[in-house]
């Protein structure tokens, strides 16, 4: 029988034709499959479409691609200590029965192969013995904030995603608590998964067996639970999200916070939201509904799942579509002043937003966004708490703007490796240290995590500008703290204008994009020779530059160390690196910055320079380029 989604007619499943009926992959076709896979704590990732193209938008995928994801189920379970997951039971094909039934919230995002990845998941892990909760197609910030709410409902999530990786990619995020697996539950799980690939070649004919053989009532009941699970979960992530803005899990304070909008926005002009979906995940979620709740009008285009019309990445060009969109509706309807563009699981988003003074739409670069937002949720918290240790935790290539930014809410800033879990699990511990750190995230993508969220959240983002141009009372400290005029109005303009000026390399723009072929053990040892011998080259001319010393900053996890040379480095070498560059005072004032992405084959780079001296930042841009490319090439 035939399952649809009742939300947009979409098929979920049938549970009459299992997906895992195919002659049996080789050991060997598994293994070269895997090798095409990375597996980092941000998400498991690969191109899934069957023809190899990350372009692909079709649906079907290998049977070596449909096995890993069950086998990928199968780690999860056991991990969890599931019984029929354990080794002795898929070596005897028999297991003891546990009276305590683990519970896995299973969801995706809207890619074309999403749909079979998730019928695999969900009938392997029923198979297994597992009680699955199915929310079909959802936000990456829904499925996690289900399990914040609720962490006893849910041992794990698995979600099908690959994020803002090319439609023909797929992938899996695991996790629990309303975030990602930390770096050490994520290395446990991904060896679990490795060694069942390797040492239990048996593995693919028992999870077959258990699929073809069970109980076709337990997998019907999965299926028929989905709306149900769904609706309960977007009314969660609603409450989820007002608890998030609002900063407090008392609903009268939800409601406060909503009527404090509400009377904002009679007070002022109309504020109307443009969002552009791309046919994401957030297509089948709560952001129309809520928006509109809180006072704003919103108008929503390609807003079905599945309705991909551009790349997925929202950076660059991507957003031109959001822009010239804004722009229009602008002209017909001055209350139209933002908009945002999300990637495919909906996690992020980055905005566009109409500038007063010219009537035309801009695209607000990802740096820009994450500095707004930090300001916002430092000064709300600042209000609130006048005395208290106040933080944030970005990661290593987020602009040093968000110094500046802290600075004026007597803030600290704490510095980790790139990743999601990294920046939540510093932040986790900080907290333990006695520090409120209401924001968190990468600045590099503007992906803000907003306390008590573990997940970045486009609708936590454009709350927390509504909050800047609606509360008066958050703007207007951040003002009084540079010395300046606090302005009759404030608006976007205003704000981006106070904003510390730095010249910053995007990181998805093709500047802060190379490939490498050496290790990274190999490539830093190099780049250090050159680097040095370099320094004394260039002297003169960074000196002319105000450039006098430099300090080296290197990240590997929640942990940043200061130092050059592999003293400072560990494990397979491949943490954040950084070269900070300090004028005469000691003061840092640019910096270069190279980490080789785990979750993609590219090399990231970028440069950060305070100030909007375009010829300064080319130079340090190209410099830093020449240094990598002559380590790679040496």
């Amino acid at each position: 029988m035939l399952f649809y989604d009742s939300m947009h007619h979409i098929i979920i499943a049938d549970d009459q034709i299992n997906p895992l009926a195919f002659p049996l992959p080789s050991q060997t076709e598994l293994h070269q499959e895997l090798s095409t896979m990375i597996l980092s704590s941000s998400g498991w990732r690969k191109v899934f479409a069957k023809s190899g193209d990350e372009e692909d938008a079709g649906c079907e995928v290998s049977n070596p691609s449909a096995m890993l994801t069950a086998l990928a189920a199968l780690a999860l379970a056991r991990k969890l200590g599931v019984p029929s997951a354990q080794k002795e039971a898929v070596r005897t094909g028999k297991y003891a029965n546990s009276e305590i039934q683990t519970t896995i919230l299973v969801g995706l995002d809207a890619r074309p192969t999403g749909r079979i990845l998730g019928d695999i998941v969900c009938r392997t892990l029923t198979a297994l013995g597992c009680k699955v909760r199915y929310l079909f197609i959802c936000a990456a910030p829904q499925i996690m904030a289900d399990c914040n709410l609720h962490p006893n409902e849910a041992d794990a999530f698995f979600y099908v995603s690959a994020s803002h990786n090319p439609i023909g990619h797929n992938g899996f995020k695991f996790g629990k608590d309303g975030g990602v697996y930390s770096l050490a539950e994520a290395d446990e799980l991904a060896e679990i998964y490795k060694d069942i690939l390797t040492q239990e070649s048996g593995a693919p004919s028992y999870l077959q067996h258990l699929t073809e053989t069970m109980d076709s009532t337990l997998y019907r009941k999965v299926l028929e639970q989905v709306d149900y699970e769904r609706t309960r979960s977007l009314e969660r992530y609603e409450t989820f999200v007002l608890t998030t803005a609002a900063k407090s899990t008392d609903a009268s304070d939800h409601d406060r916070f909503r009527q404090g909008l509400l009377q904002a926005h009679q007070k002022e002009e109309a504020l109307s939201v443009l969002g552009e979906l791309n046919g994401s995940a957030r297509s089948a979620s709560i952001d129309k509904h809520l928006l509109s709740s809180l006072g704003l009008k919103v108008m929503l285009i390609n807003n079905r799942p599945g309705d991909v019309v551009h790349a997925i990445v929202p950076e660059g060009e991507n957003l031109e579509l959001c822009r010239t969109t804004l722009e229009e509706l602008y002209a017909k309807d001055h209350s139209y002043r933002l908009g945002y563009v999300p990637d495919n699981d909906g996690d992020r988003g980055n905005l566009v937003y109409i500038s007063e003074q010219s009537g035309k739409a801009h695209i607000l670069e990802a740096q820009s966004v994450f500095a707004l937002v930090v300001l916002a949720e430092l000064s709300q918290t600042r209000l609130q708490n006048p005395a208290k240790l106040l933080a944030t935790v970005v990661n290593g290539p987020t602009s040093m703007r968000i110094e500046h930014i802290a600075q004026a809410f007597d803030a600290e800033v704490f510095r980790c490796e790139v990743g999601e879990a990294n920046v939540v699990e510093l932040a986790r511990m900080k907290r333990e240290q006695g520090y409120l750190v209401p924001v968190l995230g990468e600045g590099s993508n503007g992906g803000n995590i907003t306390h008590p969220a573990k997940v970045r959240d486009p609708l936590n983002t454009l709350l927390s500008l509504v909050k800047l141009l609606r509360n008066r009372d958050i703007a207007k400290l951040w003002f009084l703290a540079l010395g300046k005029q606090v302005p009759r109005f404030i608006t976007l303009d205003s704000l981006i204008a106070s904003l510390p000026v730095y010249t910053t390399t995007g990181s998805f723009s093709k500047e802060g994009k190379m490939q490498v072929k050496q290790s990274h053990r190999i490539l830093k040892n190099r780049y250090e020779v050159l680097f040095l011998s370099d320094w004394e080259l260039r002297k003169n001319e960074l000196s002319a530059m105000g450039i006098c010393s430099y300090t080296i900053f290197q990240t590997e996890g929640t942990n940043s160390y200061e130092g050059m040379g592999e003293a400072f480095r560990h494990g397979a070498f491949n943490g954040g690196y950084k070269v900070a560059l300090k004028n005469k005072d000691g003061v840092i004032t640019d910096y270069l910055w190279m980490r080789g992405s785990k979750t993609e084959p590219v090399f990231r780079v970028v440069v950060d320079c305070q100030g909007d001296d375009e010829s300064r930042y080319e130079y340090l841009l190209a410099w830093h380029r020449s240094l990598i490319q002559r380590a790679d090439e040496a």
